[in-house]
């Protein structure tokens, strides 16, 4: 069926139900006055998030890890009225933002290669899902390959071993940014930080040591896979990165926190979270990247922009204004 045979208008609609009303009273159409049952019980739990993409060559499957509810104590720089008013303009409940955790899954036809690994049992049960979205993609952890981190923060990194802290993708390579692993195993940097920080140094040291034997650092502005490249976007961590997929004429960049709170950080960039460990470099960081896709019309996919997470970004006044990829039905 093609387009042209599947549109609707207006006035094709009003046709039909016209027509509709005249075979009713003609005697020509029943309709039951029952309301119908549901022939089935409820499932009681969400769906697997898994959403794909075709980019080039190259298939893109979103995966969605879970959600984190953020309230406005965490938001650095925040201002009250101008809070209430973007929640109001987005139509958010109350003050906490729902924000999700995606992963990108990445089919270039010889590697399947995971940006990201989510969060496991690390920040509590509305996270740690990315099992079951992997799973409805069709995909085993058996069949990664490649395991690209954007950074060493739980939501990132702790989905790549299980609870006994055995590799999760056990034929996979672990490709980590090189400065933010010298971060996470700096004991000052550890001891420097709060208590409630401590635990994301010794969880991202665990995770990684599962890996020490196929892990990989890599630096710098060079191809680290086939039509992959790294970009540094520093601040959120000192080794946060984002990475660029080239395929036939067509770009992403999976980017990871370079926005955390939609709501907010789209028309705010110059509002941080609690989470930023130079909150400074974070902010210049992030004007720097919204500038350069919205004057290049870069698609991008976040970590934390409402799933898939995937879009285009444009100039909105003094901020910007998120465009969502339409849902792609077919490739």
């Amino acid at each position: 069926m093609t387009t042209s045979q599947i549109s609707v208008s207006r006035r094709s609609l009003l046709g039909a139900a016209a027509g509709a009303g005249a075979l009713a009273a003609a005697g020509g159409v029943t309709f039951l006055s029952a309301p119908a049952e549901a022939a089935v019980d409820q499932a009681g739990k969400p769906m697997a998030g898994a959403l794909r993409y075709k980019v080039g060559d190259l298939e893109i499957t979103a995966l969605l890890d879970g959600y984190l509810d953020v309230t406005p104590e965490l938001v650095i720089g925040y201002d009250a009225s101008e809070g209430q008013r973007l929640r109001d303009a987005a139509m958010v409940e109350g003050e906490a933002l729902r924000i999700p955790v995606n992963a990108y899954l990445v089919n270039t036809g010889d590697r399947l290669i995971l940006v990201d690994a989510g969060t496991a049992d690390a920040l509590g049960p509305t996270m740690g899902r990315l099992p079951d979205a992997l799973a409805a993609a069709g995909v085993s952890p058996d069949q990664v390959d490649a395991l690209l981190i954007t950074h060493m923060h739980p939501d990132h990194l702790f989905g790549v071993i299980d609870g006994d802290g055995n590799k999760v993708f056990k034929n996979a390579e672990l490709i980590l940014p090189e400065v933010d692993k010298a971060f996470w195993y700096d004991d000052a940097a550890m001891n420097g930080a709060p208590e409630q920080f401590k635990p994301f140094f010794l969880g991202a040291r665990k995770a990684a040591d599962a890996y020490k034997d196929s892990q990989t650092l890599i630096s710098g502005d060079k191809e680290i896979l086939s039509g992959i490249r790294l970009m540094a976007l520093p601040g959120h961590t000192p080794g946060h990165t984002g990475y660029l997929f080239d395929s036939n004429g067509e770009t992403l960049v999976i980017a990871g926190d370079i926005v955390h709170m939609a709501v907010y950080q789209f028309n705010r960039p110059d509002w941080g979270i609690g989470f930023d460990i130079d909150p400074g470099q974070a902010v210049s960081t992030r004007k720097t990247f919204l500038d350069q896709a919205a004057a290049d019309k870069l698609f991008f996919a976040g970590a934390h922009i409402p799933f898939p997470g995937m879009g285009r970004v444009a100039k909105d006044g003094e901020g910007y204004r998120f465009v969502p990829a339409n849902w792609p039905y077919a490739y």
